[in-house]
């Protein structure tokens, strides 16, 4: 009988594993939101992260998370740095791209619960009278992260942020 449960709980990880393996190679979790103020003012909040207190939803996670700036103010070589509870962990994001009306890209690299190095964007797109803004976060999805998807949405855990961060950015610009 332990012989039989043991050979069963072989054959159930090894299909777990297997099933995993054939998930993609990076993962993509983004959400956007209609926006009725300039891009400038849009992107202003985006590419100084001091802004990014009256937004981001990581920022009220943890009050008493240590935040350091370096670098540019603002836009392209722009660095904050962050270190805190097991609620937001601590990391690093650098604007590596930034336009003015139209886009910001972030090298956001994650240490604390765990590593990972993905890439976070920020669109804006005319639309009617207003805007069309686009938080994208995308990068490479290793194994483990393969098998921890299979028992955790990722989208819909990192996709609820987003939305209520894009949901904070709107009301900001569009005072």
């Amino acid at each position: 009988m332990i012989k039989t449960i043991a050979i069963l709980i072989v054959v159930v990880l090894a299909a777990v594993l297997g099933y995993a393996a054939t998930k993609p190679d990076t993962f993509r979790v983004q959400r956007t939101i209609s926006i009725k103020a300039a891009p400038e003012k849009i992107i202003a909040q985006i590419d100084n992260f001091h802004n990014w207190t009256a937004w981001s939803p990581y920022e009220k996670r943890d009050p008493a998370m240590k935040r350091s700036y370096s670098g540019a103010d603002n836009g392209v070589g722009a660095v904050y740095a962050w270190d805190g509870s097991s609620d937001v962990g601590s990391g690093r994001m650098e604007i590596t791209e930034a336009s003015p009306s139209s886009k910001v890209a972030i090298k956001l690299d994650f240490f604390k619960p765990f590593e990972a190095h993905n890439t976070a964007e920020f669109t804006v797109e005319p639309q009617g009278d207003g805007n069309i803004v686009t938080w994208a976060m995308y990068g490479p999805s290793p194994f483990i992260s393969k098998v921890m998807g299979l028992f955790f949405d990722m989208d819909h855990m990192i996709g609820k942020d987003f939305e209520a961060g894009l949901a904070n950015l709107k009301a900001v610009a569009e005072k």
